[in-house]
């Protein structure tokens, strides 16, 4: 009687097991939207390169859009039309619009190869590194020595563009790069130069250069051209939280 009674418990536990399995299967399948509850995870590698295409790829339809613009103003026949485009080419090019061909003074930054236990004393592994404010040094001087267009690696840049590093990389207009990093001035080679040797900033990263060998390397080509800037144009800024000691 007793394994007769056991088994009749059992008979009415098997369905309500199955039916509460059922029912977790079914959330389960709900919660996730058909999707693998456990996705694989993305290795920095891919993030980085996935934002670097979608950037490329915005960029390329900023250039077919400009293309377009540019065939409908050709069009016109109108004296008017043209003499205010003519103006408007001129600003374009002083804003980095358009495309320019010219001398160019090239300056590269790389870390140093020195191993970490031949610092000297009292140094850190950071000096080993090209740092952010040694990149914008270099910018800096660039602009003060007259630069009339800029390239950072290889993208156009304006005297708004924002350099910002993370560790030893490179953040510019939504891309990563590494070093070394290469800026590169269109202008008067010699005033460009000298404005380099004169710069407080870039004097204080060349003592490091004899320090601890990080790299700089100033060079001279002719005939170089750099692409219309294709960045973006509006500026971020900080602001205070309603409510915050100090908002108004």
């Amino acid at each position: 009687m007793k394994r007769l009674a056991t088994r009749g418990r059992w008979s009415y536990a098997v369905p309500a097991i199955a039916i509460l399995a059922g029912v977790l299967f079914g959330v389960s399948a709900a919660t996730s939207g058909g999707q693998d509850l456990r996705p694989e995870t993305r290795s920095l590698v891919d993030v980085v390169q996935s934002g670097n295409d979608r950037v490329a790829a915005q960029q390329r339809t900023v250039a077919k859009l400009q293309a377009e613009v540019n065939a409908l103003n050709s069009q016109s026949d109108s004296s008017g039309l043209r003499s205010l485009q003519a103006q408007v080419d001129q600003k374009a090019r002083s804003a980095g619009f358009t495309g320019v061909t010219g001398t160019v003074v090239s300056v590269t930054l790389n870390d140093s190869k020195l191993d970490p236990s031949q610092l000297p004393e009292g140094a850190n592994n950071d000096w080993l590194l090209v740092h952010q404010q040694d990149v914008q040094g270099v910018v800096n001087a660039l602009w003060k020595g007259g630069a009339t267009a800029m390239m950072l690696m290889d993208q156009r840049v304006i005297s708004t563009s924002a350099v910002r590093c993370v560790g030893n990389t490179l953040l510019l207009q939504g891309r990563v790069y590494s070093p070394p990093f290469t800026i590169t001035a269109m202008g008067d080679p010699a005033q460009l130069k000298a404005a380099l040797e004169n710069d407080p900033s870039v004097a204080g990263y060349r003592q490091y250069v004899d320090m601890i060998g990080l790299g700089y390397d100033v060079q001279t080509k002719k005939n170089v051209t750099f692409p219309a800037y294709g960045g973006g144009l509006s500026l971020q800024y900080a602001k205070v939280p309603a409510g915050s000691v100090g908002a108004q």
